[in-house]
């Protein structure tokens, strides 16, 4: 693509698709999060429908994000040394087979969740590479000029999939489980054949060998990066705290008297809020105030994570995951920018392997808070904690972390 092209490319809200190998992975991710949240909703409902206990709601996200937190000092380096595309594709080539063992397992008829929790902590494991791997090849994709739009779209692959999977997983389970198990298979396969197609990019490879020491330099650049390691902490501990969705089975058959069609519809109300911000956030971008914004918005999380923790009501609780997920993709376009653009490019494998294990303790642990607390104090009050938890951690980090709070621009201006 010429200079000129770049440019006129650089002002439309689409200008990360100008490039072959962005539009690739784009698709490769929305396959393979697509397939992910079928597995989701389908092992869900199978597991709440065989033992009726809000606990093993909780184990699906633990045993999918302990590989985050043990691998930690691997993923990172594997993806800065090899390249990491390679990585994505031997990952989701391990995802293909969970998924098929999860299928073989369903097929065979289930008397225990534990198969299914042995073939998650597998998923578990291919996540753990494939996150620091396809988020830190997004920078070596497009100019940097346009990387800010590439990251919003970046997310609206998971979002566009948070949509479409859940709804899809809901009534393909509605049918037979087996039938959705399968489409999870095929799409990961269509994955797999479309980040072989994307072409190798350039990258500032770790040409060292790894090293104890190495392992560790994500870690460090985090701690000295005092807006970036503020981003991401808080949303570890807002979605930590403030995280609903595995309880969203319980919702779906025990409060709103939904069946898996129902929760289908509810796990994808947050994609649909979502990426319609991200629209909006590709069209008209975040130019000031970065920081103040994403403590808005994270604190707007938490509220509407309550509201919807206390609502009976069908539409009402739609509206509010709605609004929680519009939310949530505000701080995600945010804290994924800073992360990028802030990070040297021959760390960012570590740095994403970090801030992934802060993702999944955000998301997969929390899954598991949720479902401890709701077995102890009950689905509601777990609910409406968080979200009140999440609006205490917006209020705290505002005060812990001025740096993030005065942050103006997504770009380091030094």
């Amino acid at each position: 693509m010429t200079e000129e092209n770049t440019s006129i490319a650089s002002h439309t809200r689409f200008a990360a698709f100008a490039y072959p190998a962005f539009s690739r992975y784009w698709a490769a991710r929305f396959c393979s999060t697509f397939a992910v949240q079928i597995v989701s909703v389908a092992v869900g409902w199978q597991i709440y429908d065989l033992t009726r206990d809000p606990m093993d709601l909780g184990i699906i996200g633990l045993v999918q994000f302990l590989p985050l937190l043990l691998l930690v000092l691997v993923t990172g380096s594997i993806a800065d040394r090899y390249g990491r595309r390679r990585v994505m594709g031997i990952a989701v080539t391990l995802e293909c087979i969970c998924a098929a063992a999860i299928l073989y397992f369903s097929s065979r008829g289930l008397n225990s969740p534990v198969p299914i929790f042995i073939a998650l902590t597998g998923m578990g494991i291919a996540r753990a590479f494939f996150g620091p791997a396809s988020q830190s090849l997004v920078v070596n994709l497009v100019p940097l000029d346009v990387f800010a739009n590439a990251v919003s779209w970046n997310a609206s692959a998971w979002q566009v999939s948070s949509i479409v999977g859940p709804v899809a997983g809901g009534l393909l389970y509605g049918l037979n489980a087996n039938i959705a198990y399968s489409v999870v298979v095929i799409m990961l396969v269509l994955s797999l054949v479309l980040i072989i197609r994307i072409p190798a990019p350039a990258q500032r490879s770790a040409v060292s060998k790894i090293t104890f020491n190495s392992v560790f330099e994500g870690l460090r650049y985090i701690r000295k990066e005092k807006v970036v390691l503020g981003a991401i902490s808080l949303d570890l501990f807002a979605v930590l705290l403030g995280g609903a969705v595995a309880l969203l089975p319980v919702y779906a058959r025990d409060i709103l008297e939904l069946g898996p069609w129902g929760l289908g519809f509810l796990r994808a109300a947050p994609g649909v809020g979502a990426i319609t911000m991200a629209v909006c956030l590709a069209t008209y971008p975040i130019r000031d105030h970065a920081g103040r914004i994403l403590l808005i918005f994270v604190a707007l999380f938490g509220f509407f994570t309550a509201v919807f923790g206390l609502s009976t009501i069908t539409w009402l609780s739609v509206i509010a995951l709605a609004l929680i997920g519009a939310a949530d993709m505000v701080s995600v376009v945010i804290r994924e920018t800073l992360l990028q653009l802030w990070t040297p490019d021959d760390v960012r494998g570590r740095v994403n392997a970090v801030n992934m294990v802060f993702l999944g303790a955000s998301n997969e642990l929390g899954e598991f808070r949720a479902g401890f607390m709701a077995a102890w104090f009950g689905v509601v009050p777990a609910v409406v904690f968080g979200g009140v938890a999440a609006i205490a951690t917006a209020a705290g980090w505002a005060w812990l972390f001025p740096q993030l709070r005065d942050a103006r621009y997504l770009n380091r201006q030094d």
